[in-house]
């Protein structure tokens, strides 16, 4: 179980002029059970801040519901991923409700893991005036863990592809760096990223510079 905050600097934007923005990310991860099956829901809710929109307010809610199975190399698992239109302004949002599956794995050695996590969103509701949200995104996972409690990895990387514009909208390249500590019995970890975006034909950010702080709560 974790409980993470997010600091998002978006810096130059492609095919903008002198934009940046910036949001608060929100991101809980809780484990459960139901009869036999195990299953890890997380919740992912921005606060936008700063836009080139020159809007602030809150963004659109993700929250998945992932069943998870063990294995001798590490875990896999499958489930729903679900869009919520939860923006307080249009600019900030998709204004669609979308559905779809996730799956992913992860696999892990001593000091290594790595891992694909993909989402897939397909709108269906909402104004029909905005476009549809027809989206896969793929997530390499990349960990190489560091003495005294460092480690270093590929950052988020949400690799995007729009079936409405059947092109990769997303390409990004980053690094994580993170450093786990203890307050008192509970571990918190401590990371910045930088990543960057080379596709460059829609409007999105050009790069991104995060840092984040994430409370562990070991079950």
């Amino acid at each position: 179980m974790s409980v993470q905050l997010q600091n998002i600097y978006s810096g130059d934007y492609h095919n903008l002029e002198d934009e940046s923005g910036n949001a608060l990310l929100l991101r809980s991860a809780v484990p459960f059970s139901t009869g036999s099956l195990d299953h890890i829901a997380r919740l992912t809710l921005p606060y936008i801040t700063d836009s080139p929109s020159g809007e602030s307010g809150l963004g659109d809610m993700v929250l998945f519901d992932m069943i998870k199975f063990e294995e001798s190399w590490g875990r896999w698992g499958i489930g729903p991923v679900l869009l919520l239109p939860t923006a307080t302004d249009r600019k900030l949002g998709a204004e669609k409700w979308a559905v779809g599956p996730a799956l992913g794995f992860v696999a892990r050695s001593k000091k290594l893991m790595w891992g694909l996590f993909n989402q897939n969103l397909f709108s269906f509701a909402g104004d029909d005036d905005r476009d549809d949200v027809n989206v896969s995104i793929l997530q390499p996972i990349i960990n190489y863990s560091l003495p005294n409690k460092w480690s270093i990895g590929t950052s988020e990387m949400n690799v995007t592809c729009d079936w409405e514009q059947s092109d990769w909208t997303a390409l990004p390249l980053g690094l994580k760096l993170a450093k786990l500590v203890k307050f008192g019995k509970r571990p918190v970890q401590f990371s910045g990223a930088y990543e960057y975006n080379f596709a460059d034909d829609y409007v999105a950010a050009e790069y991104t510079i995060n840092f984040t702080l994430k409370f562990l709560f070991p079950l």
